[in-house]
């Protein structure tokens, strides 16, 4: 468990919001580094994919003093608009003014790597206010909390993804583009 070094302003729905504020009154805040760099004009499908489980747990995840949330760091209106393009109702936030996704390993500089990385970090507030780092995965250590790659995994031929090129989610869309 790590000490929060430095203090984070985020862009929301309701305006400023700092780290601490997200836990919303409760000690555990889970955060989904979600893929959505500033130029980019919609979210990474992959991370969409994800996103698409979030709507349902979060009422739950509430009742066990759990609160969850996305960050982005596109700017909060592209961040809103697609959140309502994909029919979300979860909070999305973006880090676009802070080094957050940097300090947290999702973003990198241009020298290091031009790219964005999926993510999530767990965070814990104590009674006196003061957040802690507990855990962080990244890549396809998320995989765990994707329901639909749960259920292909009870299949006959599981996720089928062997085959996809040029990495194993080329399959993936965003839920309003399968053309279903």
């Amino acid at each position: 468990m790590g000490a929060r070094e430095k203090s984070y302003v985020f862009d929301g729905p309701t305006g400023k919001e700092t780290l601490p504020e997200l836990f919303a009154g409760r000690s555990q805040l889970i955060v989904y580094h979600f893929m959505f760099g500033p130029s980019w004009e919609e979210g990474c499908k992959s991370c969409s994919f994800w996103a698409d489980n979030f709507n349902g747990i979060i009422v739950h995840l509430n009742q066990r003093d759990v609160t969850m949330v996305a960050i982005s760091r596109a700017p909060f209106p592209k961040l809103d608009a697609f959140r309502k393009r994909m029919g979300w109702s979860f909070k999305w936030l973006s880090s676009f003014a802070s080094d957050f996704n940097r300090d947290y390993h999702v973003s990198f500089t241009e020298a290091e790597r031009a790219t964005e990385v999926v993510g999530i970090s767990v965070f814990h507030k104590d009674a006196s206010e003061d957040v802690f780092h507990t855990y962080s995965c990244y890549a396809r250590g998320v995989d765990m909390m994707n329901g639909a790659y749960h259920y292909l995994d009870l299949v006959p031929k599981g996720r089928d993804e062997g085959d996809q090129k040029p990495h194993p989610q080329a399959w993936v869309r965003h839920h309003d583009k399968y053309g279903v």
